[in-house]
């Protein structure tokens, strides 16, 4: 499956198929997350968020993909990521584009 952040793919010639996404709701254990709260204290990087909107995006992205491939895709175009907080320690990420089918 392609991917691009683009709204097409030089030298290709496709049929639309639709909008595609895929979501992720992800959190960390308490422990995490008031380890987590002692750094914004002391500033830098918070690594156990870092690697849950990481697993987060990558989920996002598997179930677009499924979602696409479903559709009988070639690619996703404009391909975006958005994310927002459910609640404190949990976030939601989604990934979404446009399904395209390549022409022969």
């Amino acid at each position: 499956m392609i991917l691009a952040t683009t709204d097409g793919i030089p030298g290709k010639s496709y049929d639309l198929l639709g909008l595609v996404k895929g979501s992720m709701v992800q959190s960390k254990h308490i422990g995490k997350d008031i380890m987590a709260g002692f750094k914004t204290v002391i500033g830098g990087e918070i690594k156990g968020y870092t690697e849950m909107m990481n697993e987060a995006r990558e989920m996002a992205t598997k179930r677009m993909i499924a979602e696409a491939e479903a559709l009988g895709a070639d690619a996703v175009v404009a391909t975006r990521y958005s994310s927002s907080s459910i609640m404190q320690g949990c976030a939601e990420v989604i990934a979404f584009g446009t399904a395209v089918k390549f022409k022969q």
